[in-house]
């Protein structure tokens, strides 16, 4: 039965979800509604996470300044015009589409705002449902009492909230600057969940300092939770980023500060078998919805294996299958 609903692979993908869910794929289309972070307009501070590009990790982000909500997702559609087929978008097909607001942080906005953005997006008859982007430090009671209405009057669709928590370590938390503890992520996913609003969850891995001990400790954290869905992200070192510039000031060979990590960029191989780890230990009820992530080829500086999203994926399935090895198998271990 197990393999039925994740139509082959030996994961919980949102591919299956999809499927098994709304009986057809979905394709994500991302968008920039151009909003900032805490992290960057002074509240917090002014430079973002140490690994977070000026594009507010929405570098492949369709820019919506000045445009309908439609005219965005066209633009989204054709970059992506090889994967559809010209009678999708025909009256008789179903939604098919996820509008992801994923650059910055996109709670963090006055209301009418994001009232306005998001009932457009829901209101798009190719939309299926939307996935918001943004930190559990910036979702004050007015924007779940939104979230809430808005999926009272959307009921056909879906509204997901996505929360950057990278890592259960306060060490790491503070190296990366993430600016929030984990009570008030805690406290965020539990205030969704009594919303009825599902939360995915990202995790990176290969932060600096981290183990593989620590990472797999972040991942069975989240089995305690139980989210809808994770995202599994590889650690991308980008240029014009404070982990860019410690990583080429390494790289020259200069003297980092005693107190300053070693950047050690994970090795294909490497990255594969913690992957397997962490797919292994983490609950069949959870939902993954990426495993490597893109790091845009202009701007990547390491891992350049990463560019090879598909050659990893293919490498990541044919290592589960020698192993025998599935989601969840090591879960209660």
């Amino acid at each position: 039965m197990r393999q039925l609903e994740w139509h082959g692979k030996p994961y919980y993908s949102l591919d299956s979800w999809c499927k098994n869910t709304l009986s057809h794929k979905c394709y994500k289309i991302a968008l920039n509604a151009h909003m900032t972070c805490p992290n960057r307009d002074g509240t917090l501070g002014t430079r973002g996470c140490i690994f977070c590009s000026a594009g507010g990790s929405g570098d492949f982000a369709v820019d919506i300044t000045g445009k309908s909500i439609d005219a965005q997702l066209s633009e989204g559609l054709v970059r992506l015009q090889d994967k559809f087929s010209p009678d999708m978008f025909s009256p008789d097909k179903s939604a098919c589409l996820i509008a992801y607001f994923q650059a910055y942080t996109n709670t963090y906005a006055p209301v009418s705002y994001l009232r306005q953005i998001y009932e457009e997006a829901l209101a798009c008859p190719w939309v299926c449902g939307i996935s918001v982007a943004t930190r559990p430090d910036c979702l004050p009671c007015e924007v779940i009492r939104l979230l809430t209405e808005l999926k009272q009057r959307f009921p056909d669709k879906f509204i997901w909230i996505e929360l950057g928590l990278q890592t259960m370590h306060a060490q790491t938390a503070d190296f990366i600057r993430r600016g929030y503890s984990l009570p008030c992520f805690e406290e965020a996913c539990d205030r969704l969940s009594q919303a009825g609003i599902p939360v995915i969850v990202h995790l990176i891995l290969g932060l600096p300092g981290e183990t593989r001990k620590m990472m797999l400790q972040s991942v069975r954290y989240l089995n305690r939770l139980l989210p809808f869905g994770v995202k599994l992200q590889l650690l991308h070192i980008l240029k014009d980023t404070d982990l860019g510039a410690l990583y080429l000031q390494q790289q020259s060979g200069h003297t980092a500060p005693q107190d300053t990590l070693v950047l050690h960029p994970l090795e294909r191989d490497e990255y594969l078998s913690l992957l397997t780890d962490c797919i292994r230990c983490l609950s069949p009820e959870i939902v993954i919805h990426r495993l490597t992530g893109d790091g845009p080829r202009k701007n990547l500086l390491a891992p350049l294996w990463s560019l090879d999203k598909r050659g990893v994926l293919n490498a990541l399935h044919r290592q589960m299958r020698i192993l025998d090895a599935c989601q969840g198998d090591r879960y209660r271990i």
